[in-house]
């Protein structure tokens, strides 16, 4: 929803039953051009999950790694980005492919709670999930200018949690339309480069 899109309108879903030609010997990293919207500024490249208003298409397991091998070939880091359904066979699929989890919340007691719930039950699941609980980077930004006591509170919680707990501060440039990094104050910015060391320790 917050990126730049590029003269298609391809998702996952249309590069889904070209996976196997994709991963062929013959195939060209030009023809990622024709599913993946690229981002000229910041410079990278994403997927788009389908977001049609009558969708029914529900990933597999097997679809996540097909679209995993496939960005492997053409990317050297991906980043997935998902719901809490930890009950879900790709979300599960997604979790046994990585490397560094990432929890981004908001000082908004929902957000919050749900990745501290993510976290516990991924803790109790088997030894790599609690690995990657226990290796996380929480990323708690705000949501609105001013003081929120909230803020502190939730990333007190967080601490035993996660390896290391970063916070964004309020970016009037982060509320709505296409994010640019270039477009955040530099307070931001640095917030972000941060987060992004911090996550960068666990590669």
């Amino acid at each position: 929803w917050r990126t730049q899109r590029s003269g298609h309108t391809s998702t996952v879903l249309d590069l889904l039953p070209r996976a196997e030609a994709l991963l062929g010997t013959g195939a060209q990293s030009a023809e990622m051009s024709y599913f993946a919207h690229h981002q000229p500024e910041d410079k990278f490249d994403v997927l788009h999950s389908d977001q049609s208003v009558n969708g029914e298409h529900e990933v597999t397991g097997a679809e996540v790694d097909a679209i995993h091998r496939v960005a492997a070939k053409y990317y050297r880091m991906i980043i997935m980005d998902s719901g809490n359904n930890e009950r879900a066979v790709n979300w599960r699929a997604m979790i046994e492919r990585t490397h560094q989890l990432v929890v981004p919340c908001t000082n908004v007691e929902d957000t919050a709670e749900a990745g501290a719930r993510m976290l516990e039950a991924l803790t109790n699941r088997d030894e790599h999930s609690r690995r990657l609980a226990q290796n996380a980077v929480a990323i708690i930004s705000k949501r609105t200018a001013g003081k929120d006591p909230n803020m502190d509170r939730i990333v007190n919680d967080f601490g035993p949690l996660v390896r290391e707990v970063v916070t964004i501060p309020y970016d009037k440039a982060l509320t709505s339309g296409v994010i640019h990094f270039d477009a955040l104050n530099e307070h931001t910015k640095r917030a972000w480069l941060r987060a992004a060391a911090a996550v960068a320790k666990g590669l």
